[in-house]
């Protein structure tokens, strides 16, 4: 009997740890799962793309999803426009041309926009962690609605050129999870979410 007892409390013990695990360190163990893969919400071709801002920071709308650059202390990006008259993206002494500008009155400093050339290979994907993670002590007295849950929603961006150079850029954010109302924006800041996370360019 007694071992029994023994046995049944060192489960509870476990369980109880494992609880305690998950909820204060859910959201970096669903960041170490991340690392392994994601699971694909959609993906859909790059039929436009602009940027609002001055050159460093501002926003990138890829078809309508608005995709903030203002996020990424640690990453050095930059946008403009070529000799040549391209859209142009650079990062790390590598400069990746878009597209040519597209001739609008919209394509000033501040705002300028293309879409992909015939032969380029463009994706724009949502992708989400496998692990959501509770959250039991969020409380907003503000609004009265508090989420239950929370995981990572990663926006992924990919162009290659029939060159062979390629771009891929990576934005991660937090998504809530509303008992009343179901998953809400997936825009949401929080610890280790900061915007854009990565950006790639091969020539």
């Amino acid at each position: 009997m007694r071992k029994l007892l023994i046995t049944i409390v060192f489960l509870v013990v476990c369980i109880a740890a494992i609880l305690a695990s998950w909820i204060f360190g859910g959201r970096q163990l669903s960041l170490f799962i991340d690392r392994f893969g994601t699971a694909e919400i959609n993906s859909m071709k790059v039929n436009s793309i602009e940027y609002e801002g001055t050159g460093n920071g501002g926003t990138l709308v890829v078809n309508s999803l608005r995709l903030s650059l203002a996020e990424a202390p640690n990453l050095s990006v930059s946008i403009g426009s070529t000799k040549d008259n391209q859209f142009a993206l650079a990062s790390g002494g590598k400069v990746f041309a878009l597209g040519p500008m597209a001739s609008t009155a919209e394509n000033v400093s501040d705002h300028l926009a293309t879409a992909p050339p015939s032969g380029d290979e463009t994706s724009l994907a949502t992708r989400r962690s496998f692990l959501s993670w509770a959250a039991p002590f969020d409380f907003n007295f503000m609004t009265g609605q508090s989420p239950s849950w929370k995981r990572h929603i990663y926006y992924q961006l990919r162009w290659k050129k029939p060159s062979g150079a390629t771009l891929e850029m990576l934005w991660r954010y937090e998504q809530y999870f509303y008992p009343k109302t179901g998953w809400g924006s997936g825009f949401m800041t929080g610890e280790d979410s900061s915007g854009l996370t990565k950006i790639n360019i091969h020539l």
